[in-house]
């Protein structure tokens, strides 16, 4: 009987859950805003990336610090973000911050570049109707 093997592995990840949503309430915290975008990209958690995302806007030069975040993420980050930015942009609460991503994306990525990431064909069909 393999069920309470199970219920060991069920209840450690979700303690790990636990402890990587302490830990990303700490980055918010201590503003260490760079760790907090990529364990909330890492949890799978857009409106958490989007709670980063304005807590940085927010700061002072906010469009100057947003930039500078995005820009050190991985590639694989950068596609998950734009993936999330794409459901922002479709609500006036968050078209904003998704624009702000958009135009960093924009600035900081070569066309080829940009043309590489996955999804980056039905990102750009679902982006236009609302940008």
């Amino acid at each position: 009987d393999v069920t309470e093997i199970e219920e060991q592995e069920a209840q450690a990840k979700q303690e790990e859950q636990i402890m990587k949503e302490q830990e990303l309430s700490n980055l918010l915290h201590e503003k260490r805003y760079l760790k907090a975008l990529g364990l909330a990209i890492s949890l799978d958690r857009p409106h958490t990336v989007l709670m980063v995302i304005k807590a940085i806007l927010k700061e002072t030069d906010g469009r100057k610090h947003l930039e500078e975040n995005i820009v050190r993420l991985r590639k694989d980050q950068k596609e998950a973000v734009l993936a999330f930015l794409v459901t922002w942009n479709t609500n006036s609460r968050n078209c904003h911050e998704a624009q702000a991503v958009i135009e960093t994306l924009l600035k900081h990525e070569a066309p080829d570049s940009l043309l590489q990431y996955s999804g980056i064909k039905s990102a750009v069909e679902s982006l236009l109707p609302y940008t």
